[in-house]
């Protein structure tokens, strides 16, 4: 009695614990309060409960233990060779997977592996795998069961899925039975179904791999894949579905895709071996806004007027790098950019441009258009034209007749010998102009050849023959570039009314400090950027503008720098007076007061070196000698 007291004292109060029903709050003994650790593969980072960073580890394999949570992976940067279908068949959740720059291969590359023959003479020969066949004298041989699993191409360039269970062969073969063919697992590399029973994927990157074919099964849900820097020939008809954006970039196609998407709105197709666009083959890509042709081997004959004619939401079009002596016929009208560069194309003709009536920007560089290469209203049906690129052609004469909105004329490197009083008079919105590494000289450079030009703004002159500076340059000037020219004479009427100017580039030219006129800066109240560089400068000029902040003197003959030099550029922060004559006692002590702002002075590669001592009041030091 005494004994069941005591045991029924010692018993807790309250109902006995039922197995199954223990507190989950409640921590038992060993065992922690803390939630479990997240599972993450091994060296790899888990930032985020469906985030996987596995890139740049040099791994080699695939790696274990990803939750099926995951919707980030992350496996750039590697040495991955194959994707093993079971290990990505789980991830079901799975939105991006970048495999990006690795090793991965087309699955079936190196057929002479595929299959294991036993007890078969060599003389084995499956129609159409060429590759397979031991002799060209004997069929197929007989089996009482055979089966192929091999993924292979065809000798007529398309690839095929051959698999199927084991059966005889279709036709009686007199040859005895000799032995048997097994099929053996199929070689590294990236299987068909890989990407099959990813359903939420949205963005696949495979660029930078060794994939000669692309993928057949792709997911419906996917809107990016980026196969670019491949090594792919063949497409399957149905691979991309219908995705939004599609990269097939610097692969060795040379034909277009066959049955791409009708939901295509980017399309990547550069640096391929393309010289044929076939006829309808961007028929029904009515939502295509963006179509990148660059560097591929297109010529006249490989387009034609349909080839882009349908594309009605077309908007960016590069057939940069190409083989194209025309513009191609049937452009658009909802086309913005066209870019024609690096091509062979000798003339523009307007009846090309005809559809193309939205045109903003006209890509036309490194062509090889002539005196005659753009005739006179050549551009007229492009009325909302902004920009036109011409630069490294053979033209002598600024377009005639030019769209009348017209922002941007870039023309350096041409031919340009002179420009007349009305050359740019149809352009009185143009706001740049680079007649750069022309041929242009004062004498045939017109006073009125800017007068129109109200909404200039920057004007690039460099690389030509000019001995003065052009007159009449327009008052809302802010950039002149006026570099590598024969400058010997810099006066104050030249520059007078550009009180808006901001920089002024005057390097490689014949300029002394004789021939820099009184007064020459004194206009010149907004000039922040001025470059006298390689001149023939023997002193720092004086009375420079309040406003310059940077000052370029580098390979000029300055031997002495004053104690005034820069009494008239407090705001001044960067100095270059290296490759010049300045000895240590050249500069005065007191040439550096007054310049707060001071960051830069650059006194290198002068007669000694030069090491500039500035008073402790100075706000900042700035960084002297070399720097």
């Amino acid at each position: 009695m005494q004994l069941s007291l005591l045991l029924l004292l010692l018993l807790p109060p309250g109902p006995l614990p039922v197995p199954g029903m223990e507190d989950p709050d409640f921590p038992h003994p060993g065992e922690s309060s803390q939630p479990p650790p997240r599972a993450c593969p091994w060296r790899c980072s888990c930032p985020q409960a469906d985030v996987v960073d596995c890139a740049g580890l040099d791994l080699h394999e695939f790696p274990d233990n990803i939750t099926r949570e995951t919707r980030y992976l992350s496996l750039q940067n590697n040495q991955l060779r194959e994707l093993p279908y079971n290990e990505l068949s789980h991830l079901s959740a799975l939105r991006t997977l970048n495999l990006h720059n690795n090793f991965i291969s087309s699955e079936g590359e190196g057929l002479g592996q595929v299959c294991g023959v036993h007890e078969v003479p060599s003389t084995l020969c499956v129609p159409g795998f060429g590759q397979l066949c031991g002799s060209q004298q004997q069929p197929l041989l007989r089996t009482e069961t055979w089966a192929v699993a091999a993924v292979a191409l065809r000798r007529d360039g398309a690839k095929h899925l051959l698999r199927g269970p084991a059966r005889s062969p279709p036709d009686p073969s007199p040859y005895p039975h000799t032995g048997s063919l097994t099929a053996a697992a199929p070689p590294p590399g990236l299987p068909d179904e890989a990407f099959e029973s990813l359903g939420q994927l949205q963005h696949l990157y495979v660029a930078h791999n060794q994939l000669s074919v692309a993928p057949q099964f792709l997911p419906r849900s996917l809107r990016v894949a980026d196969l670019a820097a491949n090594q792919v020939t063949e497409i399957f008809s149905l691979t991309f579905g219908e995705k939004p954006a599609l990269s097939l970039s610097s692969n060795r196609l040379s034909y277009l895709p066959p049955s791409l998407p009708t939901s295509l709105e980017r399309l990547h197709l550069q640096n391929n071996l393309i010289s044929k666009v076939p006829r309808g083959a961007l028929s029904r890509q009515t939502q295509l806004r963006e179509l990148y042709l660059q560097h591929n081997q297109l010529t006249d004959s490989g387009l034609d007027a349909t080839t882009f004619s349908k594309l009605h939401s077309l908007e960016y079009l590069d057939l940069s790098h190409n083989r194209l002596t025309m513009v191609p016929a049937g452009l658009p009208k909802t086309l913005t950019i066209l870019h024609l560069g690096r091509n062979r194309i000798r003339q523009v003709e307007a009846a090309r441009l005809r559809g193309a009536r939205g045109l903003r920007y006209l890509l036309l560089q490194h062509n090889e258009l002539g005196a005659t290469g753009l005739p006179a209203r050549a551009l007229r049906p492009l009325r909302n034209l902004h920009a036109l690129h011409l630069y490294g052609n053979q033209l002598e004469h600024v377009p005639p007749a030019l769209p009348r909105r017209l922002w941007a004329l870039l023309m350096p490197h041409n031919h340009v010998a002179a420009l007349g009083a009305r050359d740019l008079a149809s352009t009185p919105g143009l706001a740049e102009l680079n007649l750069a590494y022309n041929r242009l000289t004062s004498a045939r450079l017109h006073h009125r050849a800017f007068h129109r030009l109200c909404a200039l703004r920057c004007l690039d002159l460099a690389g030509n023959q000019l001995t003065q500076v052009p007159a009449g340059l327009p008052g809302g000037l802010r950039t002149l570039r006026l570099q590598c020219n024969q400058l010997h004479t810099l006066e104050p009427e030249s520059l007078a009314g550009l009180g808006e100017l901001q920089e002024l580039r005057l390097a490689h030219n014949r300029l002394r400090i004789g021939d820099i006129g009184p007064g020459t800066w004194h206009e010149l109240q907004a000039l922040q950027v001025l470059d006298l560089s390689h001149n023939e400068l023997s002193f720092v000029p004086p009375d420079l503008p309040e406003a310059l902040e940077e000052l370029h003197l580098q390979g000029n003959r300055v031997g002495h720098v004053g104690p005034e030099a820069f009494l008239s550029t407090p705001r001044l922060r960067v100095l270059i007076l290296r490759g010049n004559r300045l000895h240590m006692t050249s500069i005065a002590e007191e040439a550096f007061l007054g310049l707060p702002h001071l960051r830069v002075v650059d006194t290198a590669d002068n007669l000694e070196q030069v090491l500039v001592r500035l008073p402790s009041t100075t706000q900042h030091r700035p960084r002297a000698g070399g720097s």
